[in-house]
C-alpha cells in the first residue's frame, strides 16, 4: 500500500529566506563603540590650543568666526564667555566620534599623544574647568521655560526657513550640501533628505504637529512662524526686565545668554533679505519668512541689541575684528 506524504506548509508570500531570517534573529551582530577620529585630525590639532570642531568654511575656521550651525555657535559662543582660548577647524557629523558637532580635542602632551575628543554633552563641564573665567549659573526657576521656547518653536522657524524654504536652498546648499560631494544626483539626495528630516521634527514638535499627529501631515509654515514670533517676542520682553541686559538679570552673560545668540545672529546675519514684511499684529501671519525681521521687530528691538552686545563682547576684540564686523 502505498503511503502518503504530508503536505508541505504553504508558502507565505514574500517569506524571507532562512538564512536571512538566521541573520535577522541576531540582529545586531556587534555593538560598535564611538568613530575613531580620522588620523588627520590628531595631526590638524594644534599643540597649544584644544581645537573645536564646527560647521563652518576653511576660510572662516581660519579667522575664528562664528559658526553657521546655532548648536555649534552656542558652544562656541560660550567656550569664549568661559575665557577658554582654543582654534576652529571645520568638520562634519560624519567625523565627530559621536556623530554630532561640535567636540573639541584637548592640546597635544607630545607629539605622539592622542587626546580623546570631548563631546558637546561635556563642552559645558569643560568650559568651567579650564577657562580663565566662570560665567553665572541661570537659578531663574523660568529658565526651562524660556528654554522651551528656542528648543522647540524658535529652532522649528530656522529649521523651516533652512531646510524647507525654496528661498533658502541656495544657502541650504552653501552650508551643507556642496560641500558633501560635487556629483548633481549626490546632492539632489541629500537635499530631500535633509529636507525631510527637518520636517519629522518640526511635526514632532511644533504647533499642530505635536507626536500624537501623523507624520504624513504637510507642515503648516504659517503655524511655525507665528510661533516664533511670539516665543521672541517673549524673549525680548524678559530682556526689557533685566536691569543688566543680560537674560534673568546676571551681571555677566551666561549659557542662556550664549543659546539666544547662536539663533539671533544666524537668523540677522543669513536671513534678512527675504521679500515681504512682517505684520505686526499679534496672531497675524508672516508674510515674508524673513526671520532677520522678525528679531529686529520683537519688543522694542533688545533682542537685536542683546545680540549685538554680545557679538562685540566676543568677536570684535579679535585681530579680525574688522573682517568679521562686516559679515555679522
Amino acid at each position: 500500500m502505498a503511503t502518503t506524504s504530508a503536505a508541505a506548509p504553504p508558502r507565505k508570500w514574500m517569506q524571507v529566506p532562512r538564512p536571512l531570517q538566521k541573520l535577522f534573529d541576531t540582529f545586531p551582530l556587534v555593538s560598535y563603540d564611538v568613530n575613531a577620529l580620522p588620523a588627520r585630525a590628531q595631526s590638524a590639532t594644534s599643540g597649544d590650543l584644544p581645537t573645536l570642531y564646527v560647521f563652518s568654511t576653511e576660510e572662516e575656521a581660519l579667522l575664528g568666526a562664528p559658526s553657521f550651525n546655532p548648536s555649534c555657535l552656542k558652544w562656541q559662543a560660550f567656550l569664549k564667555l568661559a575665557g577658554v582660548k582654543f582654534q576652529i577647524l571645520p568638520s562634519t557629523n560624519h567625523a565627530s566620534p559621536t556623530g554630532v558637532l561640535p567636540f573639541i580635542l584637548p592640546t597635544r602632551s607630545s607629539p605622539t599623544d592622542a587626546p580623546s575628543p570631548i563631546p558637546s554633552s561635556k563642552l559645558h563641564d569643560y568650559a568651567l574647568k579650564y577657562g580663565t573665567s566662570n560665567p553665572p549659573e541661570v537659578s531663574d526657576l523660568r529658565l526651562d521655560a524660556y528654554q522651551a521656547l528656542l528648543d522647540v518653536p524658535i529652532r522649528n522657524a530656522w529649521l523651516q526657513a533652512l531646510y524647507r524654504d525654496p528661498d533658502y536652498t541656495d544657502l541650504l546648499d552653501r552650508f551643507y550640501i556642496t560641500p558633501v560631494s560635487s556629483s548633481y544626483w549626490v546632492r539632489g539626495a541629500l537635499r530631500h533628505h535633509l529636507r525631510r528630516a527637518a520636517e519629522t521634527e518640526i511635526l514632532k514638535t511644533g504647533p499642530g504637529g505635536a507626536a500624537s499627529t501623523a507624520l504624513s501631515l504637510l507642515v503648516d509654515e504659517h503655524s511655525v512662524y507665528r510661533a516664533a514670533v511670539k516665543a521672541l517676542e517673549a524673549l525680548a520682553t524678559l530682556l526689557s526686565e533685566s536691569k543688566t541686559g543680560w537674560f534673568f538679570g546676571a551681571e555677566s552673560p551666561t549659557i542662556f545668554d550664549a543659546s539666544v545668540f547662536a539663533y539671533t545672529h544666524l537668523m540677522l546675519k543669513y536671513m534678512s533679505d527675504a521679500k515681504g514684511e512682517v505684520e505686526e499684529e499679534e496672531g497675524s501671519i508672516l508674510a515674508s519668512r524673513n526671520l532677520g525681521s522678525m528679531v529686529r521687530s520683537a519688543g522694542s528691538g533688545e533682542l537685536e541689541q542683546h545680540h549685538r552686545r554680545l557679538f562685540e563682547l566676543l568677536w570684535l576684540a579679535d585681530s579680525n575684528a574688522e573682517f568679521l564686523d562686516g559679515k555679522a
